[in-house]
């Protein structure tokens, strides 16, 4: 069996972790930045030097080909994302880019003709950092999202994805619609300690969590912190820490597999000596299970109800923001996977995936899996972020040996 070059891909990694490079050993490269615009064209001319072809569309996503023998068949897709988040990580979303990367050039090292072609993506926007929601490109390209709603999404500054495309030259003249597609693969960090604490090389990802974000804004008053007596106030902070509280109660309620998570909060007036009269925050649920989502949710509106109903005297507004549904992945990409992992002789275990990605949108149109590598201690949306080199060689093996069976079907 042929194997990718280890050296090449670990090289590939470094360099592009010196594009938005932190002084703690992170990276911040925000979607549609000046960073990304760096990496993108890098990605580009490594692309380009290979021989392979390189088109953007109107969301930004790049799609490098390498050529087949038969270019009328549906391709095989494999990639990520080279977008971060603030203070983020050197591996999350860009090694599968580049070990997608490697596995063209692997291809091209061993003289290998495939019956189709294959087609390695970059993503745009998939980490929602700077523009939300999350894997808004991926969206757009499968039918979830319009253009013009993406395009119209603001940073906390007020630059559209619109204009931050015009501004890094990265709006392609091609719309974003889906094409065929023969099956798609996903290499990723786990993000999560499973596969290191079990001491297991590859993660086979039979699924992904749903999620439902929403953003709940609870009415107070502002008062005098000096003169306001306490059974006087209209406190939104407080009738804040109690929906807290309750919100992880909810995660709790659907252990083991659900996620409740408050992580933003703005506090008006947010003044030292001014009791707080409002508080915005986001509320996020996730679970494999569709009944489990709506059974949070419906907690999270009984929970709302009964802080307006409270003798705080603050009110509670639940606006749900996002939502997609569980995904379940194609069991005939994974067979391939679960093949090439036998045939190289590494370790695995079946997984459900916690966090979102832009292929549980390709599911949606394509027959789509994952493959899941282990990272240190879990860490990952972290400067400390880790991988080990033999754990990149071994998931870009088996994202290789994946992509190339799906590639040799004619």
């Amino acid at each position: 069996m042929i194997r990718v070059n280890a050296e090449r891909l670990w090289s590939t990694l470094e360099m592009m972790a010196q594009i938005g490079g932190t002084p703690a050993g992170g990276v911040t490269r925000l979607a549609l930045s000046e960073e990304d615009r760096i990496a993108r064209n890098l990605l580009r001319d490594w692309a380009l030097d290979a021989g392979f072809t390189c088109d953007v569309d109107s969301m930004g996503n790049m799609f490098i080909r390498r050529a087949g023998k038969k270019p009328q068949l549906a391709p095989v897709m494999t990639g990520s994302h080279v977008d971060t988040q603030p203070l983020g990580g050197n591996y999350d979303g860009v090694y599968g880019v580049l070990a997608g990367l490697e596995l063209l050039r692997t291809l091209n090292d061993n003289n290998v003709e495939t019956e189709r072609d294959v087609v390695l993506v970059n993503w745009t926007n998939e980490e929602g950092a700077r523009f939300a929601p999350a894997m808004l490109s991926s969206g757009v390209w499968t039918g979830q999202f319009s253009e013009a709603y993406a395009h119209a999404r603001a940073d906390i500054d007020g630059i559209t994805v619109g204009e931050a495309l015009d501004n890094i030259g990265y709006r392609g003249e091609a719309p974003a619609r889906a094409f065929p597609v023969h099956a798609c693969y996903e290499l990723h960090i786990e993000q999560g300690p499973i596969l290191e604490d079990e001491g297991l090389d590859i993660g086979l990802v039979r699924a992904a969590m749903g999620q439902r974000w929403f953003t709940l804004t609870l009415d107070g008053f502002a008062a005098h912190a000096g003169t306001t007596p306490m059974h006087s106030r209209r406190d939104a902070l407080t009738a804040f820490a109690e929906l807290a509280l309750k919100v992880e109660d909810i995660g709790y309620r659907h252990a083991p597999d659900g996620r409740a998570t408050i992580g933003m909060a703005q506090v008006t007036p947010n003044s030292r000596n001014v009791v707080p009269s409002r508080v915005v925050c986001s509320v996020e649920f996730r679970h494999p299970a569709q009944a489990a989502l709506e059974a949070m949710e419906a907690a999270l509106y009984k929970v709302a109800e009964s802080l307006s109903l409270s003798l705080r005297g603050v009110s509670a507004l639940v606006e749900r923001i996002f939502d997609y549904a569980p995904i379940a992945f194609d069991a005939e990409c994974l067979a391939r996977s679960e093949k090439a992992v036998a045939e190289l002789g590494y370790s695995s275990e079946p997984m459900v995936s916690g966090a979102g990605h832009d292929t549980c949108y390709v599911s949606k149109i394509a027959p789509a899996s994952m493959i899941f590598i282990p990272c240190v201690k879990g860490v990952s949306h972290n400067e400390a972020e880790r991988i080990l080199p033999e754990w990149s060689e071994k998931g870009a093996n088996v994202l290789l040996h994946s992509v190339l069976s799906a590639a040799q079907e004619s």
